[in-house]
This record gives C-alpha cells, structure tokens and sequence, in this order.
C-alpha cells in the first residue's frame, strides 16, 4: 500500500517552516511524520498529515508550491536491526531507494519507515511476498 505524502518547496529564509506549522495548526491539521532536506537556496519539506487534502488546499491558499507523491509506511518493531533488515529485504528484491524517514510510533513498540523507492510498486510486491506491514493512508491517518 502507498501513503500520500505533500512536498513543499520552500526558500532558505528565517520563518518560512514557522510559517507552514501555523497554516497547519490553525486549520487542525496534524503532522504525522516530515522530513526536512535543503541545499543552498531551497528546501523539501515532506510531510504526512492527518488529512492530506485540507492541508495541500490551505498550504496552496497561502501561497506555498506543493506537490503530492507516493511513499511506502512499513511498519517494524522498535529494536536494533529492525531497518537493516527491511534494508537487505530491498536490496535483495534489487531495490533502490530514493529516500526515507522514520519515526517512532510507541517506544520499544513499532516504529515506522517511510520509503520513497525508484519503482514503488516492485518495493510492495517484495514487501508484500516477506510478510512485511505497510499501513495505508487510513491507517497512519488514524494513528
């Protein structure tokens, strides 16, 4: 299964990620993961929200380029390995990945990957045949 994530664009300036957090929380849109990348002039932020139309709608309202795509939510035990093994699983199944984050759903619990693979639907069919969970958008929504 594939979670939407949003990916915005923004400029290298004091307040811009400030700026975002509030646009989200005054319309009661939870953050459930990001990841933050920049280079010299501009940054990513990736984000998976609780309600991912409303928030690609009011982001754009107030001016900010955003874009939607397809990363995988595997779901792995929070214990040492647990990312080695999903990543020899990839690497065996010949994957690539573009991309990821992580975070943790309850400590000592599970834990959540988030991939973003050069050939998506290849990383669910290998996932999908070694037993492994990926959550669906409802379902890290509900988390």
């Amino acid at each position: 299964m594939k979670v939407k994530q949003l990916e915005i664009s923004l400029e290298n300036k004091s307040g811009r990620l400030a700026d975002i957090s509030h646009t989200l929380a005054e319309n009661a849109i939870n953050i459930r993961a990001l990841s933050l990348a920049n280079s010299a002039n501009i940054g990513i932020l990736r984000l998976v929200v609780n309600d991912t139309t409303k928030a690609q709608q009011v982001l754009q309202e107030n001016g900010f380029t955003v874009s939607l795509t397809e990363v995988l939510a595997v779901e792995v035990p929070d214990k040492p390995g647990a990312l080695d093994c999903i990543l020899q699983m990839a690497t065996e199944g010949g994957l690539t990945v573009e991309y990821m984050y992580a975070f943790s759903k309850k400590s000592g619990e599970s834990g959540m990957l988030l991939f973003r693979f050069t050939d998506q639907d290849a990383a669910v069919a290998v996932f999908t045949k070694a037993g492994c969970r990926l959550l669906s958008d409802d379902e890290l929504h509900a988390l």
